[in-house]
């Protein structure tokens, strides 16, 4: 299982698991949900559902991803495979993502 944290400018917005089954849970904070003035992250990610389970990597997580020549880079510099798409996102979304969003790995504890 790998864990993500995900931001909004910043702000803890949510969780991000890929489970050991290769599927996937996006868990909206508690505080988060309460606060109305914070907003969904993406219009598939809406407020109104604080758990959402996908067989594959959401879109919205999936397009912030690099493509082409780009992602041949970054796969091969970090030594990802390049159809590990959880571990693309964990590389790439840390610092430099077009919108407000970045995703930062959790370390699990041994």
């Amino acid at each position: 299982m790998r864990k993500a944290k995900v931001f909004y400018k910043g702000e803890s917005a949510g969780l991000l698991t890929q489970n050991d089954d290769g599927t996937f849970l996006f868990q909206y904070n508690d505080l988060w949900m309460r606060d109305n003035g914070k907003p969904a992250i993406s219009l598939t990610l809406p407020k109104t559902i604080q758990e959402v389970q996908s067989d594959f990597l959401f879109s919205f997580f999936y397009n912030l991803l690099p493509e082409g020549s780009n992602k041949m880079v970054v796969c091969k510099y970090k030594q990802i495979d390049e159809n590990d798409h959880f571990g693309l996102l964990l590389s790439a979304a840390q610092y430099d993502t077009i919108g407000a969003i970045t995703v930062h790995e959790m370390q699990e504890l041994v």
